[in-house]
């Protein structure tokens, strides 16, 4: 389904067949060779997904490049790959590789210059070339190359082979129960391998049907528009839902407030296997409009790509909304383990691991996995390749982890472990995590090698702190007394969940949120916690 106007237009899998031909044409006529690699950096739309089926049925190896990612970063990918071609979204993309020569850079619709026209005036490849090319690429050929976002130092590119989605593919479409009937709405970055993997290969080999959401900003109309019955997306969309869904219902106030925290709080005594007699008509009355503001055919949610807060998993499953978590990497080409929607769901675990994939614990507590979803390696990377695959084939995922039965629970990154001045280990994630769930934080990186205690940089969510205290600048609302007595207090509620030695005992806060732009975020908004402490030295300094 294509945003058309202020609708969809539907595009049998017959068309799409033709499409892909004449934009596999299109880029044919480019004069690239087998295994050369061409790079897409664009916001999600058809158009991407066409080039890049029709680039993988001319063996050509696609790199996808976030498109927030500033012009220096951008270009160390495209050169690091040794790309032919550059094929950008729109004009303010094509600047970021003007002064970077030997590359050709194109537009990638919307122009006399695109790859678009350029597909629509090429000779059509006939029946037979097409085929010839198609049976000429092998399982173990590269597919794309997708760089890792990474928290510290320059991005690795991880060769993902045609094989590791194949398996995918197979993976999830004979356990999960997903088939042609499903309607996926893409809207999560096809640079990233959640959404190349699950909601780009996956659909296609199940005959389903996969709509592209126009914008981030027209998300909840085109939700609304097209029904989905699976969303994949991340624990910051559902979060951002959620507090859009309270927002709304607090607005109106009255019994339709109360009827709402009376179905939040039965749903979440439900879920923690807790009496909660008027559930099951209060998820009728108040559980159905909910489900409506999701399109009100959704089967599940998978979310992905970070740590899902406990507190957001009880809001969904209190309205009937079945959310599920799983756990992969670029490397292991998205998931290798996942709370089956057919099964049990079993909260704080990513669930069970897939038939045919092997997870174990090291000794040092990492999770490390080996099987068919596990990347080829790095490109023109053979160092970080030996760092991170061992000689017997396992990938060390830089996780810690451990198994509750047969599900895995994350506990936080190898190398984002604190160790304290007293020798105490700190996972800080499953703190930040707490410290998130207050709706006066948005952001929060905690802190601590060498010192006495944990201390925590805090981002305040300045909308619900002007609620508060008035219409004033963010940095105005920082140094309000009542501001930093409202975060105090949040702070110390959330230290009395917490042991001891992770308590946080200090805090200061910040008056500018994280963003990708300014260095402090990964494309997947992951916190760089090494350049948040560098950039924010002095300060932890004072704390310490």
């Amino acid at each position: 389904m294509v945003p058309k106007d202020k609708g969809f237009e539907k595009v049998a899998y017959k068309e799409l067949y033709e499409r892909i031909r004449r934009w596999a044409s299109g880029v044919r006529s480019l004069g690239l060779s087998r295994g050369d690699r061409l790079c897409i950096i664009s916001e999600n739309c058809v158009e991407w997904a066409l080039l890049d089926w029709a680039c993988q049925t001319l063996g050509l190896v696609v790199v996808p490049i976030y498109p927030t990612l500033p012009s220096d970063q951008a270009c160390y990918i495209v050169g690091n790959c040794s790309a032919k071609v550059v094929v950008c979204g729109d004009a303010k993309q094509l600047q970021k590789f003007e002064a970077l020569g030997g590359v050709r850079s194109m537009l990638l619709k919307g122009d006399a210059k695109s790859i678009e026209q350029i597909a629509s005036e090429a000779a059509l490849i006939t029946d037979a070339e097409w085929d010839a090319s198609i049976d000429q690429v092998t399982p173990e050929d590269v597919a794309t190359i997708i760089y890792t976002s990474g928290t510290t130092g320059l991005p690795k590119g991880a060769m993902l082979a045609h094989r590791n989605f194949i398996w995918m593919n197979g993976a999830i479409a004979g356990n999960f129960g997903v088939d042609e009937n499903d309607v996926f709405l893409s809207f999560l970055p096809l640079s990233h391998v959640l959404e190349r993997a699950n909601g780009h290969f996956l659909p296609i080999c199940l005959g389903a049907t996969i709509a592209y959401s126009r914008s981030l900003a027209s998300l909840a109309s085109d939700i609304l528009a097209v029904g989905p019955t699976i969303l994949l997306c991340v624990p910051r969309f559902l979060e951002a839902t959620m507090g859009r869904i309270k927002e709304s219902v607090k607005k109106e106030g009255g019994l339709k407030l109360k009827l709402f925290n009376l179905t939040l709080a039965q749903g979440e005594r439900r879920t923690r296997h807790r009496p909660a007699p008027l559930w099951p008509l209060l998820n009728r009355i108040v559980g159905s409009k909910i489900r409506a503001r999701l399109g009100g055919r959704m089967r599940f949610l998978v979310s992905g790509g970070a740590a899902l807060p406990r507190h957001v998993y009880d809001f969904y499953t209190a309205f009937g909304l079945m959310v599920v978590q799983g756990y992969g990497l670029t490397e292991t080409t998205s998931a290798f383990a996942v709370n089956n929607p057919l099964r049990p769901i079993a909260v704080d675990t990513v669930g069970q691991i897939f038939n045919g994939v092997e997870c174990k614990i090291a000794e040092d507590g990492e999770i490390i996995v080996r099987g068919p979803g596990v990347m080829l390696g790095y490109f023109n990377e053979p160092a970080e390749t030996d760092a991170a695959l061992d000689k017997d084939g396992w990938f060390h995922t830089g996780d810690i982890g451990e198994f509750e039965g047969e599900n895995l629970k994350i506990t936080d990154r190898k190398k984002d472990l604190l160790v304290l001045g007293n020798g105490k280990n700190v996972a800080p994630q499953p703190i930040e995590n707490r410290l998130r769930s207050s709706s006066l934080i948005s952001e929060a990186v905690v802190l601590g090698d060498g010192m006495d205690a944990c201390v925590a940089l805090i981002v305040p969510d300045f909308g619900a702190l002007r609620k508060e205290l008035g219409e004033h600048t963010d940095a105005q609302l920082i140094g309000l007394p009542e501001a930093q007595k409202a975060i105090k207090t949040e702070v110390d509620r959330i230290n009395k969940t917490l042991a001891s030695f992770e308590m946080v005992k200090r805090h200061a806060l910040l008056d500018t949120p994280f963003t990708v732009e300014s260095g402090e975020l990964t494309p997947t908004l992951k916190v760089k916690r090494k350049v948040v402490l560098e950039r924010h030295a002095d300060l932890v300094r004072s704390l310490a």
